[in-house]
């Protein structure tokens, strides 16, 4: 039986109920929210903007009622295209709800902890929290970009912080839909808000709470475990991975199975001291020496440990540099602005075809090029010495634990390290995080050349010792470029690649993944499946659980997108 949906009656209900502005029924308008920041693309019969949690539940209800697939969507920021529609041949229509206007944060327990609601970001958390003399629970190279807290959770990002591990809490507030296909409203927040949604979502919404219906329940806020996972540098398994089915919990890894409008987080107390080490050498068997060294002999563990390969240096110096100046010169909160203009600039292109594709990828790459060199001399000199590059980041009494080894360490083994300025390691880190996007504008810029890109998000076992890669040269010769970059301490690597033109992207992709498999490794570490990988069975599960008629987001881990997941 087809399915038809009354669209001009759909429109008119939600004008209702958040006014026209903030509805997006225009093919242009729609499409940054239908599209993918890398990966994935496909229709939405409208994008709603809801600017409280009342009109997100109101929005639901009418979706349950006209039986249209929902697909919660924060800042769009992720690699698998995990918040989007992929293809066209889901069985109901699909409406997009864009939570970015949700953004407020509550600061609660003194700043311990922190309640995000579904449009609330990263960057906005830090700034926040500074005042407390806190740090947000996470840190992502997508935070500069305005990636959101909840996004993070859903997706069990892992971030960059050694000490904390991926996103998670056991403390959040979501609807779901029942296996009758009823919507309803779970409160685990640990906070005493009323007995209906409407009270609850209002009393939220204004902050109408006070301390003493604020519990603490036996329920973690973080992943308190993960300092002593990843000391364990002898275990066969990863530190961290999205299936990890001990970090799968409501909104935890929920990959928008479940509407979620807000979750309850720990924060941490900013140190006095901080110190960024640059390591250099020409060996990647040195690296992982002092990664087992350190997680498993040093007192203190590291704030940050963040790899980059050589060839990955140099392809950010070159196709990230706009991105590096931008952030370094306006500072983060101007680049979600950058990016939306970007998009509008491409949106143009499409519709004049006289102009290239990618004209903002274009133009930026040729503005970039008038700028001189924007990294520091000693960065520079280790680039031409070494192959491959650590920046590691100690706080307080790991400062003068991490100098004293290096010092040591590098008398017997090859390659060397210096102490940033607080300006080097500044640039040294903002370096690594920019690198993520050489590889799309190398792409865009060059795509009638080249064949397809494809970015592996990889967690190799604690114990893995040839953690660098080396392939066959039947599968190496394939490739166009290869760019290594992630965080080894948690041994989470980012290898993306370009491949020659005309190579097969899905034969390809299958062998590389059989050599993971080989390995003991677990994919996605971080970014999570989106529409990009197979759902494992036991994560499937999870989503069959949380969402049981399939109504949010369906397909995604390419799993059905049928009602009832026939």
């Amino acid at each position: 039986m087809k399915y038809t949906l009354d669209k001009s009656k759909l429109v008119q209900d939600l004008r209702a109920i958040i006014g026209e502005k903030y509805i997006l029924t225009a093919e242009w308008s729609k499409k940054p929210y239908c599209k993918g920041w890398r990966y994935g693309e496909g229709e939405a019969v409208a994008v709603a903007k809801p600017g409280t949690l009342l009109e997100i539940w109101k929005i639901l209800q009418i979706c349950v009622d006209m039986d249209i697939i929902v697909i919660m969507q924060a800042a769009n920021t992720g690699l698998t295209g995990g918040s989007t529609p992929y293809g066209n041949d889901y069985d109901r229509p699909i409406l997009i709800i864009s939570t970015m206007r949700v953004s407020d944060i509550h600061i609660i327990n003194g700043g311990k902890q922190i309640v995000g609601f579904s449009g609330s970001t990263l960057f906005g958390l830090e700034n926040k929290l500074a005042s407390y003399g806190r740090e947000p629970h996470s840190v992502i190279g997508s935070s500069c970009i305005g990636a959101s807290i909840v996004g993070g959770v859903c997706n069990n990002s892992g971030g960059a912080l050694v000490k904390r591990g991926p996103a998670y809490t056991e403390l959040s507030l979501y609807a779901q839909i029942n296996s009758q296909g009823e919507l309803v409203l779970v409160n685990d927040l640990g906070i005493e808000l009323g007995n209906t949604p409407e009270n609850i979502l209002t009393n939220l919404q204004t902050q109408n709470y006070n301390k003493d219906q604020v519990q603490f329940p036996n329920k973690l806020a973080s992943d308190n475990e993960y300092q002593e996972r990843i000391r364990d540098v002898d275990a066969n398994t990863p530190a961290r991975f999205n299936a990890d089915g001990r970090r799968l919990h409501g909104a935890s890894g929920c990959a928008g199975k479940i509407a979620v409008f807000a979750v309850r987080l720990d924060t941490y107390p900013i140190p006095k001291r901080n110190q960024v080490f640059y390591l250099g050498t020409n060996s990647s068997y040195v690296l992982g020496k002092i990664r087992r060294d350190i997680l498993s002999q040093f007192e203190n563990l590291p704030t940050s440990g963040e790899y980059l390969h050589r060839d990955c240096y140099d392809a950010a110096k070159k196709y990230s540099k706009d991105t590096f100046i931008a952030i370094d010169k306006m500072g983060p909160s101007f680049i979600p602005k950058l990016f939306e203009l970007k998009r509008k600039v491409d949106l143009i292109a499409e519709k004049f075809r006289f102009l290239p594709n990618n004209l903002s990828d274009r133009l930026m790459q040729f503005l970039s090029n008038f700028w001189p060199n924007h990294l520091p001399r000693r960065m520079e000199q280790y680039r031409d010495q070494y192959e491959h590059y650590w920046v590691i980041e100690m706080s307080d009494e790991g400062i003068d634990e991490a100098k004293a080894y290096f010092e040591k360490f590098f008398t017997k083994n090859e390659g060397n390290f210096f102490e940033c300025t607080k300006k080097e390691a500044e640039k040294a880190l903002l370096h690594r995080f920019v690198a993520a996007s050489a590889q799309g504008r190398y792409h865009a810029i060059n795509q009638k050349k080249l064949g397809a890109m494809m970015s592996m998000d990889i967690a190799f076992p604690r114990n893995e010792r040839e953690w660098f890669e080396k392939l066959p040269l039947e599968i190496d010769s394939l490739f166009e470029m290869k760019l290594y970059y992630g965080h080894l301490f948690c041994h989470v690597l980012h290898q993306n690649y370009i491949l020659k033109k005309g190579v097969n992207v899905e034969e390809l992709k299958q062998k590389l993944l059989k050599t993971y498999d080989d390995r003991g490794a677990e994919y996605p570490a971080e970014h999570n499946v989106g529409h990009e990988y197979f759902a494992k069975t036991s994560l499937s599960s999870f989503y069959k659980k949380l969402d049981p008629t399939n109504g949010f987001n369906p397909g995604i881990g390419r799993t059905s997108k049928r009602k009832y997941w026939r």
